[in-house]
């Protein structure tokens, strides 16, 4: 009889993608999909790191998961662990989570040409891993490292496979898509030169060594490499950050139908005395001339966002700002995260959590409120 696996997934489509990519490696070992964790012979976690609770969700699984098996006296399944919450390190995991049996570094499965998917028709293809942002409040440098681009070949190799399999919808994704074939370039310098950018119609001329040979983001290339097939009717990309967000990108947003009209873009924050406590790079003035761009280039486009309420100082003013840049932007569609501390990031070593869980709480109902409760009815579909 055929040993059998199970894969629990949480957090983002990068965690999704790996998941898959896990499942095919499972099943070149002559392993089945099991429906259940408790009839398998090994349990993968891919786990998720962005906030405390989604911890807390993967400690109590694994708990269950122990606890199921010494109550029945049955041999516990080979437990592997991989996703963001490897930025623990082994021996604090073993330490607080002893059923692990193995943990694989989350990298390790992004690049990976074979995949398991579930679905005929859409699929992710992961073309970065990591990030060179350092975003104070973000644990994804931890977890999976500096940021690596795909290389090219690879990342056709892999879409001309799905072509020939009958998927018809790609989701391209990264921690920042936009800077896939940019991370050789200092973070620093796209982001000291993004304000002059956003304000021209053009990308200054010192921002020429960031561009292909024929003066195009190597993102904008690559978009239009996988455009060229006839089979692909659907082309999504997430997330995107707006430093790199190249007026290139835009005018082929605004031409290229394939791509869906759901463009996510995190702001995190509408107060600029926020955004710099973040790290983040931009001002919310920079955010909205980039919104001001896509939608005179592109009407139709509908926008999606991440903010964070109860940021580590963040006063009832500085909230207002963030309220405000909603009410400006209109977003159709916004994921709200309340923070919490995250060890190991610059935050939780230079800022003390000294935001009530209630008024975090509250400020969390009231963008919720104001943006996701308003479109309910035109919410946007999201792979």
């Amino acid at each position: 009889m055929s040993k059998k696996y199970f894969i629990k997934t949480y957090g983002c489509q990068a965690n999704k993608s790996d998941a898959e990519r896990m499942a095919a490696l499972f099943e070149e070992e002559g392993l089945i999909a099991s429906d259940s964790w408790q009839d398998c012979d090994k349990l993968a976690v891919v786990t998720c790191s962005v906030r405390e609770r989604a911890e807390q969700r993967v400690r109590a699984f694994l708990l269950k998961v122990a606890k199921f098996y010494q109550d029945k006296k049955l041999t516990k399944p080979e437990i592997i662990f991989s996703g963001c919450m490897i930025h623990h390190g082994q021996e604090h995991l073993k330490k607080i989570l002893p059923m692990i049996d193995q943990i694989v570094p989350t990298n390790q499965m992004a690049f990976l040409k074979k995949a398991k998917r579930q679905d005929k028709l859409h699929a992710f293809v992961p073309i970065s891993v990591g990030c060179n942002s350092y975003c104070t409040y973000c644990i994804v440098p931890y977890a999976r490292g500096r940021e690596k681009s795909r290389p090219f070949s690879d990342i056709m190799e892999e879409v001309n496979g799905l072509v020939k399999e009958g998927y018809q919808e790609i989701t391209l994704i990264g921690q920042n898509v936009n800077s896939w074939g940019l991370e050789k370039i200092g973070v620093a310098n796209r982001k000291m030169e993004l304000h002059s950018a956003l304000k021209r119609e053009s990308l200054p001329s010192n921002q020429s060594q960031y561009l292909t040979p024929s003066g195009t983001p190597p993102f904008v290339e690559l978009i239009r490499a996988i455009s060229q097939f006839d089979e692909i009717k659907t082309l999504r990309f997430m997330s995107s950050n707006p430093w790199d967000f190249h007026d290139q990108l835009i005018e082929e947003i605004a031409n290229n139908h394939k791509l869906d009209r759901f463009i996510h873009l995190p702001v995190q924050s509408g107060s600029d005395s926020v955004l710099y406590r973040m790290n983040r790079g931009y001002t919310r003035e920079d955010y909205l001339n980039i919104i001001k761009k896509l939608r005179q280039a592109a009407p139709d486009v509908v926008l999606g966002t991440d903010i964070i309420v109860g940021f580590p100082g963040e006063t009832e003013e500085e909230f207002a700002d963030t309220v405000d840049l909603a009410k400006k932007v209109n977003w159709h569609l916004a994921f709200v995260n309340i923070y919490s501390p995250r060890p190991g990031t610059s935050a939780n070593q230079l800022y003390r959590d000294d935001v009530p869980y209630a008024i975090k709480k509250r400020r969390w109902q009231i963008l919720d409120e104001l943006i996701n409760k308003k479109n309910l009815k035109q919410r946007p579909k999201v792979v």
